[in-house]
């Protein structure tokens, strides 16, 4: 008696079913990586936009230093003013009750790790604060298109 040989088929994926997926998931990748960057960017923006507006976290911190102090801080003494009493100020009368913040004057930065901008008196609005972000390209540039202000473009 002979004994037949059976081929035994094992199951698995040829080469070109493999590529064929990979090429699949590159596709996909390929249109759904941008969106996602896009949507990064978005939520960076948002958040130093709640940051300087002027109902924002530091706008807030700023409003409340001016009403117990009375003024804003000066352009010189920036936001760290919201950290620690600043020379300008009388540790003794108690006017200062800060710190109006949380945390350390470094930590301070906008999500691209930058530092907010600060001048008062502003110069768009004389009897205000300005505080603004340089944005995602990071560029000082005053007015610059990126830039995230706390004031409204005229």
């Amino acid at each position: 008696m002979m004994k037949r040989s059976r081929q035994v088929r094992r199951g698995g994926f040829t080469l070109l079913e493999v590529l064929l997926v990979v090429g699949i998931l590159a596709l996909l990748a390929a249109l759904v990586a941008p969106n996602l960057m896009r949507m990064g960017d978005t939520a960076k923006i948002d958040l130093a936009t709640s940051q300087v507006k002027r109902g924002g976290t530091i706008g807030n911190a700023l409003k409340s230093f001016r009403f117990h102090v009375g003024v804003y801080p000066e352009t010189d003494e920036g936001l760290a003013a919201l950290y620690e009493i600043p020379d300008s100020l009388d540790e003794e009368d108690g006017k200062w009750k800060g710190p109006y913040l949380e945390g350390d004057p470094e930590d301070l930065k906008d999500p691209w790790g930058n530092e907010f901008n600060y001048r008062f008196p502003g110069e768009i609005n004389e009897e205000e604060f300005e505080i603004w972000s340089n944005g995602p390209n990071g560029k000082d540039d005053d007015g610059d298109e990126d830039d995230i202000i706390s004031w409204r473009k005229k």
